[in-house]
């Protein structure tokens, strides 16, 4: 039991009392109690669904509770918007940047703020906060030239000018290189040390516990818990999450790998978007029974590798993309999954499923065929919804039944949801981009053994990830993907990730390893 604070003690930061937010059909919120003192670095932790994101939006103004109050430094406030959250001294890092590719670091921080000034005077300020925090910048750049990680730093920057008392972080790390992250971690240390308070959202929970003292567990919009997390296991986190054990998924050995269902050879890649990364000699094979492995951080060619692979960008040369040994380049995606191949994109909505159309719907898109539900040019929609009715049932999906629209699903059961339909149609070779990002603990473990599962039973499967942790739980071999260029693959226990974190990194030219080996460079 907490023992009550010194009658001369500081007020919280932030004290939230009984927030409450409905939307139809869903209670987000329900009666949720926070506290948070200056100077500390606090988890919100929670399953997908579980009312984060909700919460944090109405710390920031961008939703409104429909009752209960919030006290900022003791006293009671109303945050009409995010420009007033930011004249209090809130600040929130969103998962999602919002940044413009075309205007440079100074511009877009200008647009950030209530009163830039001049802009050479802002760039001077850019410079200084950003060497005292250890967060290089060059304000005179384009946003178009830098990596994920600088980008990041300029929403950071852009928050710390304005001085903030509270620093909200969602999923800061998932777009991050190991070493990108621990950087952010020794920034966000020094920010609590000089009194700034860190609310910190991430479905890491290693990270978490190396860099969090107090956590608070939401599930179903409720507050259920609260703990140091320093004392806890990542599995007891993720236990208090969702609620129930934490089911591990279960790695069959590896048999001898079977013949190359895809076959990529030399594949470049040439766009109008200035903004594309083209493919430079990408070359490598996924074989039936094994799992391989593509890291890198973001913008680095996965986007355009993904869309040669499905089909939605053609390739002049058909041999450069082999599935079953047949060229395949010059195909589009209706005749590569008549090949065997099922795709599973980055972009759940919008791309893995039409948002406003029902789950039956959307499971009708790419299973028609496959699932034969068309016929003669007939749509059989009894199957569909059996169809979707059984993706539902066999991957867990929290939903209120076949006829939801995907956007009603958080992201970890539409992801479950798009994946299961893929799967459930036994394909040859799985493509997958990004499978767990932002998806909590128990869905991440279900999500991990249905792939493992596919591959174990003759399926070969490509996982595109910028998770390590993930790649190393799911891959057999493992490869980095660079300014659209592809290292040698490895097998995952010949490497670690503090290696593939380099190479992510750039760092293609390595020493030597205990076997003597060099990595190839670039």
């Amino acid at each position: 039991m907490e023992s009550s604070p010194p009658a001369d003690a500081p007020p919280p930061r932030l004290e939230l009392r009984g927030i409450t937010k409905r939307f139809p059909g869903c209670l987000a919120n329900d009666h949720v109690n926070l506290v948070l003192q200056g100077g500390e670095i606090h988890a919100l932790l929670g399953e997908n669904g579980a009312g984060k994101s909700t919460l944090v939006k109405m710390i920031y103004g961008v939703l409104h509770p429909d009752s209960g109050s919030m006290l900022w430094q003791g006293q009671e406030v109303r945050v009409p918007d995010p420009a007033g959250a930011r004249r209090l001294g809130i600040g929130m890092v969103f998962q999602h940047f919002s940044l413009f590719d075309t205007l440079t670091v100074t511009e877009n921080i200008a647009l950030g703020l209530d009163n830039p000034g001049p802009m050479a005077a802002l760039a001077n300020r850019i410079r200084t906060v950003s060497e005292r925090y250890g967060l290089a910048l060059d304000p005179d750049r384009h946003v178009f030239h830098l990596s994920v990680g600088e980008r990041q730093r300029v929403e950071i920057v852009r928050c710390l000018l304005q001085d903030p008392k509270l620093l909200i972080m969602d999923e800061p790390t998932s777009v991050l290189t190991p070493q990108e992250a621990t950087k952010l971690f020794e920034t966000l240390r020094r920010l609590a040390a000089e009194g700034c308070t860190i609310l910190y959202i991430s479905h890491k929970l290693e990270e978490i516990r190396a860099l969090c003292s107090r956590a608070t567990v939401l599930r179903g919009g409720r507050v259920v818990g609260a703990c140091d997390p320093r004392q806890e296991t990542a599995r007891g986190l993720a236990e208090m999450m969702i609620g129930s054990e934490l089911s591990t998924p279960e790695r069959p050995p590896q048999g001898a790998a079977g013949a190359a269902r895809l076959s990529v050879r030399n594949l470049s890649t040439s766009s109008d978007n200035p903004f594309a990364t083209n493919l430079k000699d990408v070359t490598f094979e996924v074989r039936a029974g094994e799992i391989l492995g593509i890291a890198g951080v973001a913008g680095n060619g996965q986007a355009e590798l993904m869309a040669a692979l499905s089909g939605e960008a053609l390739i002049a040369d058909p041999a450069a993309v082999q599935i079953e040994g047949l060229p395949s380049g010059h195909l589009g995606p209706r005749a590569r999954r008549a090949l065997g191949l099922a795709f599973v994109p980055e972009e759940r909505l919008g791309r893995g499923t039409v948002p406003e159309l029902s789950l039956s719907d959307n499971a009708l898109l790419s299973g028609y065929a496959s699932e034969t539900l068309v016929t003669g040019g007939m749509v059989r929609f009894a199957k569909a919804r059996a169809y979707a009715e059984t993706i539902i049932k066999g991957f867990n999906v929290v939903t209120h039944g076949h006829k939801a629209e995907a956007r009603s699903l958080s992201g970890g059961n539409l992801q479950k949801f798009i994946i299961g339909r893929e799967i459930l149609q036994r394909p040859k070779l799985l493509i997958v981009g990004q499978p767990t990002w932002g998806v909590d603990a128990g869905a991440a473990a279900a999500i991990h053994q249905a792939l493992i599962g596919l591959a174990r039973s003759g399926a070969a499967v490509l996982v595109i990830s910028q998770d390590l942790d993930e790649l190393f739980v799911l891959s057999d071999r493992i490869s980095v993907l660079f300014h659209g260029r592809l290292s040698d693959s490895r097998p995952t226990h010949e490497t670690s990730v503090e290696r593939i974190g380099l190479l992510m990194g750039g760092l293609f030219a390595t020493p030597p390893d205990e076997d003597g080996e060099i990595a190839r460079a670039l």
